[in-house]
């Protein structure tokens, strides 16, 4: 945590990356919070998962208790139903953003990360303020997951026309470019760029010595180039899906991907994928809660679900199977302590920096975690 008095400038003269912020672990441990109803999985299998802001306010102060570095929430714009089905999936979400700031005074050493849709009528101005503010009741602990958006039903929301993919990744380029010169210059600030415009902007009290983080989750062509350049933590998916042998064997050229792109451009990144895990004390545990999960399906909610992600033009998750979406999370780690660990093992081996897991049954499973996973993972070294 930053020292600074709150009070007082941020000393601007040697900016550190925020990256360094973290604890020097072999593996970043990140909680993916369910901050949208039903979280990641289309299933009315029984649990006490909930978007309510006291549910996700204990499974942060949870994970932070437990080590965790980073609490991470998406953000959605649903119609009425959400993606429908008896159990109206994903249909409330508490916004990330108000959530982060309420967080930011509860906690003290997790970084909260939220995401922003940039292209729906923000203007950097506004995300720069807002960040700024954050950082500071957070004591330098926040960071913005940027997402330009890829559902024309969310730009309709906002009266707007969807935009085509590669030219939002470049509307992306030059919102952080602006953002990130109105957290790092002490004047004003007058910029005329083809999407954004402002005349003598200035900003205090800015953010530092470390910015605040910037995420993006980034597969194509143009997106990769954007984290190249900008991102400090770039989600990342498994080409091969969610079988977890099939990800260690395709995340690797991944990885290597991106970490070579921002090299080229003297930068360093870390990679973060989100493994979906079910841990029990036995594989046969394990198993069934695996199988309640999937036999306990929402068919309609599943459906629209899928559908969204594969009906797009992201280049994301297109190896998981219907299955594997009814599941949720990127890599499905299903077993005992020990094969969950083995399984973290093997993702950072194939060049994953950390993990940002979900669960079904967040508060039960996210206790389990921290009393049977967590010390194997320092027995493994890959906590401190």
């Amino acid at each position: 945590m930053l020292t600074q008095n709150p009070l007082t400038p941020h000393a601007q003269d040697a900016p550190v990356s925020p990256l360094e912020r973290l604890a020097p672990n072999k593996l970043i441990l990140g909680l993916f919070l369910p901050m949208q109803e039903g979280a990641w999985s289309p299933s009315r299998a029984p649990r006490s998962t909930s978007w309510t802001f006291d549910y996700l306010a204990q499974c942060t102060r949870q994970a932070e208790d437990l080590g965790f570095d980073l609490a991470f929430g998406l953000a959605q714009w649903m119609g009425k139903g959400g993606y429908g089905g008896e159990m109206h999936f994903r249909e409330h979400e508490l916004d990330p953003i108000i959530v982060n700031t309420a967080l930011a005074a509860m906690t003290k050493r997790i970084v909260l990360i939220n995401t922003v849709h940039i292209l729906y009528a923000w203007h950097p101005l506004h995300l720069a303020k807002f960040g700024a503010a954050l950082d500071h009741i957070s004591g330098g602990r926040w960071g913005v997951n940027v997402v330009t958006g890829y559902k024309p039903s969310e730009y309709r929301m906002f009266g707007l026309d969807m935009i085509e993919h590669d030219l939002r990744y470049d509307m992306a380029d030059e919102f952080t470019t602006l953002l990130e010169r109105l957290w790092a210059e002490d004047e004003n600030l007058t910029f005329a760029g083809r999407w954004w415009k402002t005349e003598n902007a200035f900003l205090a009290p800015r953010p530092g010595p470390r910015r605040p983080f910037l995420v993006n989750a980034a597969s194509s062509g143009a997106g990769l180039a954007y984290a190249a350049k900008h991102s400090d933590l770039i989600f990342i998916t498994s080409p091969g899906g969610a079988e977890p042998a099939k990800a260690y064997e395709t995340l690797p050229p991944v990885n290597a991907r991106i970490k070579d792109l921002a090299a080229s451009l003297g930068r360093q990144v870390k990679t973060i994928i989100n493994p979906h895990v079910i841990c029990r004390p036995t594989e046969k545990e394990a198993q069934e809660a695996y199988r309640r999960i999937l036999e306990h399906e929402d068919p309609v909610a599943a459906d629209n679900f899928v559908q969204t992600f594969v009906g797009g033009d992201t280049k994301s998750w297109r190896g998981h199977s219907r299955a594997q979406w009814v599941i949720g999370g990127n890599v499905h780690l299903v077993g005992t302590p020990e094969q969950i660990v083995e399984g973290f093992v093997k993702l950072q081996a194939a060049g994953c920096d950390g993990v940002q897991v979900n669960f079904f049954d967040y508060l039960p499973d996210l206790a389990y975690f921290g009393e049977a996973v967590i010390p194997m993972m320092k027995q493994a070294g890959l906590r401190t």
